[in-house]
């Protein structure tokens, strides 16, 4: 968003809040500008990555799109600093400069994957992070994170000062985001040794396999596509861009956050968020009461605030997490809409009342490196871990002066209770009683999540608040159709369509070659594919690709649901399998038609959990295009009630094609899109400059 306001001296400005230093990551204005670049020389942190120099299409990011308006508060108060990426990530009108890790430095090889990516030039201390950490489900997981970021800092789309470090979850049982908290930890220190306790690190939790939003399963949610920027931004450049200004009022210790949340908040141009108080330090959000029944709640101790009303610190007595409302009431959680965080009345009552009543609740936090410390000597004292513990859960509920071990015995919002979990809370109860847990408090900020299907859809095609504030596209660097161009409320991002083809309202296309004769209904997500024959893709239609190897010789699997079928839910028993829909139909009527029995070898899960996830229905083929066709003729005949027989076909689940993925091949199918929209571009610059002539 454009702020715009008088400087010290009370001459007017207007910049561009998230114009970036790309190795400095400094949030700038253009009177701080000029003094920046004579002193550094720096160009725009994501900026680069859109370059003509990067890009080879002759166009930067952002080119020919709108900007977002002017804000609301800007215009009629001081001069705020506001973190609203979108607009503001597109780089500066400036000619485009190499970074200081000069255009002949290398990229990363495949020979150094299995550690740290290879950085560039060191950043002044302090102005970035010092590692920037994801978390992953696996080793293979992790190597998918790895080639991914190493294409990344190849195309200088990163930061290439910040050490980046991809940390698989221990083989066995899964752990939770609290155990990968732990183990990303004692990975820290294994790789750096003594110095990692003077390092500021990001800590992403990225692992999981994204069952909700499966698109993003085979290469990892923090890779998912925004419909943002020319080359498009992923979740990854989006994360860097939200925290900007945090490495620089942080002392040494981890900030924890999620692959999938965004949180944008709005902050007095004086005001800076500061990570420096010992323990645990997080921050709230205004949200209803019924959000707060999802999310950790904040029971805040209003005596302890100091700052003014936008940006303000304090003191946490009690975390909550996913309460029911009487408990937020009689734990004292729900303060009153404002300026600062203020205690509701109990015996406030009515509508007027409920719409101005708020709780605070969780998204990011930060541990001083001492408690990280603390945290780490834990883990080696217990060694393997054999539960999953929560981050949130598990570790904000031991914190403050009003923490009591009662939640550890409460497994109500547990989705695997483990036989040591209880044990373990208490153990890191004991461990972390007496910790602080200070809050910063964001009055003007939003919390978005954007981890399932009707979320992503919603966000990226309707009118959504976030796709305002992110000045979200509906067609992000593809090449689509002039005659189509006219439509709104749909997201297509890094595809190929051909003249012909229809998308209807409410649908997402990404990384996708969609023909002519293809029509895409309402509420649709096609990801990953190659649709070259004619084909009516119904309406709230889930479609993704996923290129797989189980031999030696690549092949194509594409998955097929609605957008609202539950690939979380699972049965321990074949008699209750009629209770898991497929498109609106029972899996038995669904195996019917498809020819296939129910047994226990139609599904791969070794623990008994017989879902959609593990459902071996899905063939394999030689092609990309075959593959999809073969799916959609499977979802035709559950539509039509007509026999469609798979029995012919080797068939994998989605749990097996993960297994088998074969992330070379998806991303070179990547790369394939974005080198064709490249030279599309360079056409279209060539022909105008002739016409022009």
């Amino acid at each position: 968003m454009i702020a715009s306001g008088e400087d010290e001296t009370g001459k007017p400005y207007k910049y561009d809040c998230l114009a970036k230093e790309f190795e400095n990551m400094e949030t700038v204005s253009e009177i701080e500008m000029k003094s920046l670049s004579e002193r550094t020389g720096a160009s725009s942190l994501l900026g680069a990555a859109a370059s003509p120099e990067r890009c080879g299409c002759g166009r930067r990011s952002g080119q020919g799109g709108q900007r977002a308006g002017e804000s609301g508060r800007g215009s009629d108060s001081a001069p705020q600093r506001i973190y609203k990426p979108g607009a503001r990530l597109h780089p500066r009108r400036s000619r485009a400069r190499q970074s200081r890790a000069g255009p002949g430095r290398a990229g990363p090889c495949r020979r150094g994957l299995s550690g740290p990516l290879p950085t560039g030039a060191a950043a002044r201390p302090g102005e970035l992070w010092d590692v920037v950490v994801l978390t992953a489900a696996d080793a293979a997981q992790a190597g998918a994170f790895r080639e991914q970021l190493a294409e990344k800092l190849r195309r200088e789309q990163l930061p290439r000062a910040v050490r980046y470090l991809v940390c698989a979850d221990p083989p066995g049982p899964r752990i939770g985001n609290g155990g990968s908290t732990l183990h990303a930890l004692r990975c820290l220190e294994e790789q750096y040794g003594d110095q990692w306790t003077s390092f500021t690190v990001l800590l992403i939790h990225s692992g999981g396999y994204s069952q909700r939003l499966p698109n993003a399963s085979a290469l990892g949610k923090i890779f998912t596509a925004l419909p943002l920027g020319d080359p498009v931004y992923q979740m990854l450049e989006l994360k860097l861009a939200m925290y900007i200004d945090f490495p620089r009022h942080m002392k040494p210790g981890v900030l924890i956050t999620c692959s999938d949340d965004i949180e944008l908040y709005s902050t007095g141009v004086t005001e800076t968020i500061t990570f420096d108080r010992p323990g645990f330090t997080a921050l709230a959000h205004p949200s209803d009461l019924a959000v707060g029944t999802t999310h950790g709640v904040f029971v805040l101790d209003p005596s302890s605030f100091s700052g003014k009303g936008g940006l303000e610190y304090g003191s946490c007595y009690r975390f909550l997490h996913k309460p029911d409302l009487e408990t937020m009431q009689q734990s004292g959680a729900v303060c009153v809409r404002g300026d600062r965080p203020q205690l509701s009345s109990p015996g406030g009552c009515g509508d007027s009342a409920t719409a101005s009543e708020c709780v605070y609740t969780d998204s990011v936090f930060y541990i001083d490196h001492s408690t990280a410390q603390q945290l780490l000597e834990f883990y080696k004292h217990v060694g393997t871990l054999c539960c999953e513990i929560d981050a949130y859960g598990d570790f904000l509920q031991a914190l403050g002066p009003g923490a009591t071990p009662d939640y550890t015995k409460n497994t109500n919002n547990v989705s695997k209770e483990d036989s040591g979990l209880v044990a373990m809370r208490q153990q890191l109860y004991s461990l972390l009683q007496g910790t602080a847990l200070n809050v910063i408090v964001l009055n003007n900020s939003q919390f978005y999540h954007i981890g399932t299907t009707q979320e992503y859809l919603f966000h990226f095609t309707a009118e959504s608040k976030l796709r305002y504030e992110l000045n979200l596209q509906p067609v992000a660097f593809s090449i689509f159709p002039d005659t189509a161009k006219t439509l709104d409320h749909l997201s297509v991002i890094q595809s190929v369509l051909e003249p012909g083809c229809v998308v209807g309202p409410g649908s997402v296309i990404e990384y996708s070659r969609i023909g002519p004769e293809v029509s895409v209904g309402r509420g649709s997500i096609v990801s990953g594919s190659h649709i070259n024959f004619n084909v009516d893709v119904p309406s709230n239609c889930f479609l993704s690709s996923v290129s797989v190897k189980i031999t030696d010789r690549v092949e194509y699997v594409t998955m097929v649901f609605s957008v609202g079928d539950d690939l979380k839910k699972s049965v321990k028993l074949l008699s209750d399998i009629h209770s898991l829909q497929f498109f609106g139909a029972s899996l038995p009527e669904c195996l019917d038609l498809w020819s296939l029995e129910a047994s226990d070898q139609l599904f791969s899960s070794e623990d008994t959990r017989l879902g959609l996830w593990t459902a071996r229905i899905f063939p394999v083929c030689s092609t990309l295009s075959e593959s999809v066709r073969m799916s959609l003729n499977m979802l035709n005949s559950v539509q039509h009630k007509s026999a469609f027989k798979l029995n012919g076909f080797q068939l994998l689940s989605v749990q097996e094609m993960l297994t088998y993925k074969d992330i070379e091949d998806m991303l070179n199918f990547r790369k394939q899109i974005y080198d064709e929209i490249c030279l599309q571009r360079q056409k279209e610059r060539s022909d105008y400059r002739m016409k022009s002539t």
